[in-house]
């Protein structure tokens, strides 16, 4: 006897829900290339209504894109969030870094007297220039690149992905991302965001293909 009777077709599964996204939220305001970022997002949050909280700046999508095109590596806060990269959506067998675990973090960490989150962007600076970065757990991580972004001889990202969730930081994290803007970004405003949010923005970047 079969109790429950429910969609057993994944493929059904994944074009209903994209196709619900695309009836039931507000993305008129979103460019091509920026709505299929969003819908990801929507999708991995499952929650309609997160778009009127997505921010990208100018050309964000374009500069994500053809920076990951051209080779360039994905730098992760966190391995929830490098871990849940598509590889094979990736386009040029992109490099996925993720420093929080390297040797050494935790003394760097108390030497610096900050986060193992924010420390183990230290380790990001040989991979910095032209990356695409994924933030989404650590708003210390985040508020720790905007400092190291003041210096001039920083190596600069081609993108930010700006995401961390929380209740500390967070939102002032990604205020502080969105007012200064030093390469193109994308946030969610407010305390929502997370691994899975920016990991589904990563691979809507990654490739078109839904």
């Amino acid at each position: 006897m079969t109790k429950y009777t429910y969609e057993t077709d994944g493929a059904a599964i994944y074009k209903q829900s994209f196709a619900t996204i695309r009836s039931e939220a507000n993305l008129g305001r979103f460019t091509p290339d920026e709505e299929l970022i969003a819908v990801r997002m929507i999708h991995a949050a499952g929650m309609v209504g997160l778009e009127e909280h997505v921010r990208f700046s100018p050309d964000f999508a374009v500069a994500a894109r053809t920076a990951l095109e051209n080779g360039a590596p994905i730098l992760c806060d966190a391995r929830m969030v490098s871990e849940g990269v598509t590889r094979k959506r990736l386009p040029a067998d992109n490099e996925v870094i993720c420093t929080l675990w390297a040797d050494g973090i935790h003394d760097l960490a108390k030497e610096m007297s900050n986060t193992r989150s924010a420390a183990a962007l230290e380790l990001w600076r040989p991979h910095l220039q032209g990356a695409v970065v994924a933030i989404g757990n650590a708003p210390t991580a985040l508020f720790h690149l905007l400092n190291m972004l003041q210096a001039p001889d920083c190596p600069r990202p081609a993108a930010i992905i700006g995401c961390p969730v929380g209740f500390v930081g967070a939102v002032e994290s990604k205020d502080a991302l969105w007012a200064d803007q030093p390469v193109p970004c994308c946030i969610v405003e407010g305390r929502l965001g997370g691994s899975a949010i920016t990991v589904a923005a990563i691979n809507a970047i990654a490739s078109r293909v839904e």
